[in-house]
């Protein structure tokens, strides 16, 4: 297992960014879960700075285009969310009624024994693959692929029909995260 990653995060770059649980396990298969993670990021964009362009979380994982405004820390903030995610998820695992509770347990404590940063349980891989979107075309390449992703996997038939998508705010609809920065298909990226 990889030990001691160090970010690729440039500050005042925008990142599509992909977050996966440990062995692709399927915890975002069910709504209290997503639930988690929608409230987490609600509270880093109200309180951490962080600028999220688009999302969409399939069953496990899911891909963020971000950045963050100064003087938060884009690194710092991503960390910040998958540290509180895991703990929280968890903490819903053991405490709630949760059918696969043990075979989950058993595996994020398994991934957790591999690992020197992690006690009891590995929730998340280890780094984001943040990759830097350059200009407008590559953004949308990206975007187009994140809220297509559902209806690729066969979740659904239009991208509109996934709750847990920021194609919601593209499309002036009820979204489960309205603080979303559309980004406009003029978007500069040389200034």
């Amino acid at each position: 297992m990889k030990q001691g990653y160090k970010s690729n995060i440039k500050e005042n770059k925008v990142y599509y960014i992909t977050m996966t649980v440990v062995g692709w396990i399927d915890i975002f298969s069910r709504d209290v879960y997503r639930e988690i993670l929608v409230s987490s990021m609600r509270h880093c964009i109200l309180e951490k700075g962080l600028n999220l362009y688009a999302y969409v979380i399939m069953t496990n994982h899911l891909h963020l285009i971000v950045n963050s405004n100064e003087p938060f820390d884009l690194s710092s903030t991503i960390r910040d969310l998958k540290k509180f995610t895991s703990k929280a998820i968890i903490n819903q695992i053991i405490a709630g009624p949760e059918s696969r509770r043990e075979w989950m347990l058993k595996l994020f404590s398994g991934f957790a024994l591999d690992s020197s940063r992690h006690k009891e349980y590995m929730f998340w891989l280890p780094g984001n693959h943040a990759i830097e979107l350059y200009n407008s075309k590559f953004t949308w390449t990206k975007i187009n692929y994140i809220h297509n992703n559902p209806v690729r996997a066969g979740f659904v038939r239009r991208q509109e029909d996934w709750r847990y998508s920021s194609i919601s705010n593209y499309l002036d609809l009820e979204s489960k995260i309205p603080e979303i920065v559309r980004i406009s298909p003029l978007l500069n990226f040389n200034s």
